[in-house]
């Protein structure tokens, strides 16, 4: 049989085999700061709860086991919370989830995190809410992104690190093969809840390591805020309520503007500027099996990069200075035996950590080294042999 194909259509027929698609998806949280988030007068998080419903909303609360271990009492105030608003559902008592990188280093919890999502019949209407440190927030924000395309969170951080930097984000993940965040989402929260009184509940290591997320902010966008801790290192040491809050208040608002302002939310680029250091401490993390705290390892990380900002004559002498006296006068310990670890070919196991940074942000690599104390600018190519002298350095300081 002959198929007669149809003619194709002349230059000027009205004839289009393309559709131009755009879609705008508004994006707006708040970032509150308050105290005693669970007082049955603090109206914040019921706000935030029921501000996209007059009806009555259903919630969930995932709790970080080692905060829950801290407040014993922190159950019953959760429970009575949500008891007093008619309008709140609390589907069930507050689920505890490990704490630290053991809940994004184990599948078998996120397949307990969806396996709740359904047996509780947790849906796009719903909320989430979750209360931990930066790892649990990561979790929890992960298995809502993804369990039925995403359900409404509100993050209650309650470390240090996770008020100034990571719950004020927009990214989720969960670490897969020795990668750090290999699996992960941008998905914005509905809110997030600073209670400084949380930050009470922490060892003094873990009040010291979520400083340095605080100090990186201040090397990349504000000299003046350097300057600040520098002056009031005392205090932050010495944990003093007022020097704490302003800091976090500081460093959050930094980060809220660089994710809204910077032109790239969602990381489309290869640039990342807020996690100057980072592509050092991911992987120091990871060669350490995670003993060394995050905030432990942008320590470091910062301060190696700092040197080879240093080395390429891009960073003069006295800041390099200002920064290591600094970092030591809060206290924190710069260097980690598990840097010197070798392949079987005699390379550093460290210098690694450039690929796999690389691979995680897609294109060119791209990194940011400082100009000044304040101010940064990216590189898109790194010499292994000062690199190399840079952690030679690091490790004659610590």
């Amino acid at each position: 049989m002959l198929t007669v194909k149809p003619p194709k259509p002349s230059q000027d027929a009205d004839f289009e085999d393309l559709i131009e698609q755009k879609i705008s998806i508004p994006a707006d949280y708040q970032v509150y700061f308050t105290r005693d988030v669970f007082d049955l007068g603090n109206p914040v998080l019921r706000q935030e709860i029921l501000r996209q419903s007059e009806l009555q909303v259903s919630a969930a609360v995932f709790v970080d086991a080692s905060v829950m271990a801290a407040d014993p009492a922190l159950e019953q105030k959760i429970t009575d919370y949500f008891t007093a608003s008619a309008q709140i559902n609390l589907l069930s008592a507050p689920i505890i989830v490990p704490g630290g990188e053991a809940c994004k280093n184990d599948p078998a919890l996120l397949n307990d995190f969806y396996q709740r999502v359904i047996e509780l019949a947790i849906d796009r209407h719903s909320c989430i809410v979750v209360i931990g440190g930066g790892a649990v927030l990561d979790f929890v924000g992960y298995g809502a992104s993804t369990a039925h395309r995403g359900i409404r969170l509100i993050r209650v951080p309650t470390t240090v690190l996770s008020q100034n930097d990571s719950g004020v984000g927009v990214k989720n993940g969960i670490n897969f093969a020795h990668r750090k965040n290999f699996l992960g989402t941008f998905s914005t929260p509905d809110a997030v809840i600073n209670d400084v009184d949380f930050l009470y509940t922490l060892s003094p290591r873990d009040q010291r390591a979520g400083m340095a997320e605080a100090i990186k902010v201040s090397l990349i966008r504000d000299a003046g805020f350097f300057d600040w801790l520098e002056r009031h290192v005392t205090q932050m040491v010495s944990f003093e309520v007022d020097a704490v809050s302003y800091s976090i208040r500081h460093s959050a608002r930094i980060h809220a503007r660089q994710i809204a302002s910077g032109g790239d939310p969602f990381e489309k680029g290869s640039a990342r500027p807020l996690d100057y250091g980072h592509w050092l401490a991911h992987k120091l993390e990871a060669l350490s099996d995670y003993s060394v705290r995050h905030g432990e390892a942008v320590a470091i990380g910062m301060l190696v990069d700092a040197r080879y900002s240093n080395l390429k004559g891009l960073l003069d002498c006295a800041s390099l200075e200002r920064l290591t006296r600094l970092l030591k006068n809060f206290g924190f310990t710069l260097w980690h035996d598990s840097l010197q670890q070798h392949d079987s070919q005699g390379q550093l196991l460290v210098m690694q950590g450039l690929a796999e940074f690389r691979e995680h942000l897609g294109g060119e690599l791209t990194i940011t080294l400082l100009t000044s104390l304040g101010s940064g600018v990216e590189v898109h190519e790194i010499d292994d042999e000062l690199m190399q002298q840079s952690l030679d350095w690091v490790r004659q300081q610590a």
